[in-house]
């Protein structure tokens, strides 16, 4: 099966983002604010923290500061965001960094007391396996907080590629319910999930478009046209777009933002998949018979 998205080239989009990051991703750093009003709130503190798609650092850096008693690492798939994050928190005191993908955390099993991420999953092939990721390097009782967008993100911009009658260069998003069904399937406990609608607006699409480039968070689907889309479908876009102008001569952008609280399962709680229920039992807790008195 062709993986949803081309990971060579979101990596390098996001690299090619990362020295203008934070002055564009305004949204971006609204959602990461709202999900660390839980994370840094937390009680008791944990001790070990990991930012999965920690982008430049902000999120780090404020983790950091508020938990200094604990430890910190931020993953991200772009070398160039990671090498702004380690600077996020100060000349003395570096942030450790590794570059690793969300499916694949270079962590031991059990050793993350709580796993952030904001804005990161809706750029993962494989969801399941990202959270069964988080699963895994979690401690039994460590808790979960992400945000994903959702499916109603850049609803308008996906309409107007589909009235000029082109493929929809605009990623998808699992909804709500789907992702709630995920989180459930994984045996997290006690899962509280919660969506945001945001609405920016701007004067043109192709300010639209380029805020979104400079972001890096433009379609990187696997099974995108290839090649640049024709003048005539781009200003049929637009036009169509146009058609959503407000009172104000502005064009709204939406964006549907979920987000999932929950606690790791105790070990040995079974899972779904499409196999059935997996159940993983640590070795400590097997106990062998006595042996059989001869005779």
């Amino acid at each position: 099966m062709m993986p949803r998205y081309d990971r060579r080239l979101l990596r390098a989009r996001f690299a090619a983002a990362a020295d203008r990051y934070d002055e564009v991703a305004v949204l971006q750093h609204e959602v990461e604010s709202r999900l660390l009003e839980s994370a840094l709130s937390l009680q008791p503190e944990p001790q070990r923290i990991v930012d999965v798609g920690c982008g430049p650092g902000r999120a780090l850096s404020m983790l950091r500061q508020r938990y200094r008693r604990g430890s910190v690492l931020g993953i991200d798939l772009a070398l160039p965001m990671l090498r702004r994050a380690r600077k996020a928190g100060g000349f003395w005191r570096s942030l450790p960094v590794a570059c690793a993908d969300a499916c694949a955390l270079p962590l031991p099993d059990g050793s993350v007391d709580l796993l952030f991420s904001s804005l990161c999953l809706q750029w993962v092939d494989d969801l399941p396996a990202a959270l069964d990721e988080f699963r895994r390097v979690l401690r039994p009782g460590g808790r979960l907080l992400l945000a994903t967008f959702g499916p109603d993100t850049l609803l308008e911009l996906r309409e107007a590629w589909a009235a000029a009658g082109r493929m929809a260069q605009v990623s998808s998003f699992p909804g709500i319910a789907v992702l709630g069904d995920l989180v459930m399937a994984q045996g997290f406990r006690d899962p509280v999930l919660d969506r945001d609608l945001f609405t920016l607006s701007y004067a043109a699409v192709d300010d639209l478009v380029g805020e979104l480039r400079a972001i890096g968070a433009n379609n990187a689907r696997s099974d995108r046209p290839r090649g640049l889309a024709g003048r005539q479908a781009w200003q049929a876009m637009r036009e169509h777009y146009g058609l959503r102008r407000d009172e104000d001569g502005r064009l709204p952008a939406t964006y549907e933002v979920i987000y999932v609280q929950a606690r790791a399962p105790q070990a040995g709680q079974p899972r779904r998949s499409a196999a059935g229920e997996i159940a993983t039992i640590p070795v400590s807790a097997i106990q062998r018979r006595p042996p059989r008195p001869a005779g």
